[in-house]
């Protein structure tokens, strides 16, 4: 029986695919019945998602991917749609942030390396792949931002502007393109486990600051709550969801 979660017959691509939040991600919504293909900043480089996601029966498409390179981002998105005939999924989920540092600190290049990486990629590639859903009449976009676009995290100011821009640009892009039935939302996480996070949430004091700061349920996330939401906006179980923030948080901003 089929359910309005159900994905079988669409295609994703996921943008930063190989490990934490994106093999995550790649995997669900492969779960959830969709062909998916990977982007990747180094093709050769996927840690056997691609083979994890043939035997569940999808299609898994490889491709090489690095979000700062706009050009290859647009060729990926062509390929995609080359190898699948269509795409109705495209989730953004490739980004990150720096080392901690005050405002003070920080310099020219480090803050137009992280728009870049944050919000430059995501407008852009969401732009062009939007462009094949609209021509289509359909689609779904989700964004990957983060709590820290609604919260001030001390230490990581520029992050926390893009992650909010981003939140920002989802609404923008929704409003426009809702006339055509493309879906635009975007999750935003509290901290999770994964490799990226490893080395702050190791630090015994930091991680216990964490975890009193998810204010009701006082553990940190796990990649796969993440990935579920995701698939979930991607599905026609949100239907009538766009231009959304979903907090992922724990409970964090809610205090």
């Amino acid at each position: 029986m089929t359910t309005s979660f159900d994905l079988t017959g669409r295609t994703a691509l996921v943008t930063g695919a190989a490990r934490g939040l994106g093999r995550a991600i790649a995997l669900a919504l492969a779960d959830a019945g969709a062909d998916v293909a990977l982007g990747l900043r180094d093709a050769g480089a996927d840690s056997g998602l691609a083979a994890e996601i043939e035997a569940k029966g999808r299609r898994a498409l490889p491709m090489q991917l690095d979000v700062l390179d706009l050009v290859q981002g647009r060729a990926a998105i062509d390929a995609a749609i080359a190898a699948f005939g269509q795409l109705d999924i495209l989730v953004n989920n490739a980004g990150g942030g720096v080392e901690e540092r005050p405002v003070e600190d920080y310099s020219e290049e480090v803050f137009a390396h992280l728009l870049d990486l944050n919000v430059r990629s995501t407008f852009f590639l969401t732009q062009y792949a939007g462009r094949h859903m609209l021509a289509r009449g359909q689609g779904a976009i989700v964004n990957m931002g983060s709590q820290a676009g609604a919260v001030a995290l001390p230490g990581e100011a520029v992050y926390c502007l893009s992650k909010a821009a981003v939140s920002h640009m989802t609404r923008c892009f929704a409003v426009e393109w809702g006339k055509n039935n493309v879906r635009v939302n975007c999750v935003a996480p509290t901290f999770i486990e994964t490799d990226g996070t490893e080395a702050m949430l190791s630090r015994p004091a930091f991680r216990a600051d964490v975890i009193n700061r998810i204010a009701a349920l006082h553990r940190i996330g796990q990649p796969r709550e993440v990935a579920d939401a995701v698939v979930f906006l991607a599905s026609d179980a949100a239907s009538l969801i766009t231009g959304q923030t979903l907090l992922i948080d724990g409970g964090w901003t809610a205090r």
